[in-house]
């Protein structure tokens, strides 16, 4: 199967580890991924083949406009390399918990190309009921 998809529910432990799913791990074809937050309240976590490509467009668009190359800094700044642990535990650092309001139980859903960790209570509030019309949406896509 292509794409991550699905969702878990894990603990993240008092060392800020928490399990990547193994079908996650499985999908990645590898075990290096790029940590970092690039829109408020989730963490996004790119395996390393889809990381290539979106360093690929933080390349052009730095190159595009001078401007750019502090923006590309603020999420170059803050991203980690991270790799599974014997048990399939990452670790994410203590800044990156705290952007994302990160404790406990950690949402890890898929998002077809990356992975997302989401605090459950803010993917309720920020997408569930914010998802408008998903009939609308559903009949487009699914016919």
């Amino acid at each position: 199967m292509n794409g991550f998809v699905g969702q878990y529910e894990h603990q993240m432990d008092q060392k800020g580890r928490v399990s990547l799913p193994s079908a996650f791990r499985r999908e990645a074809d590898g075990d290096r991924f790029v940590l970092l937050q690039w829109e408020s309240r989730y963490l996004t976590l790119f395996p390393e083949a889809k990381w290539q490509d979106v360093q690929q467009e933080l390349l052009k668009f730095r190159r595009a406009d001078p401007a750019a190359w502090n923006q590309v800094r603020l999420v170059i700044g803050q991203a980690v390399e991270v790799s599974p642990d014997k048990q399939g535990r990452i670790l994410v650092p203590a800044a990156l918990q705290d952007a994302a309001s990160l404790s406990g139980t950690v949402l890890l859903i898929g998002n077809l190309d990356r992975v997302e960790l989401w605090d459950p209570t803010t993917y309720g509030e920020l997408v569930k009921e914010q998802a408008g019309d998903f009939q609308h949406f559903a009949h487009k896509l699914f016919g």
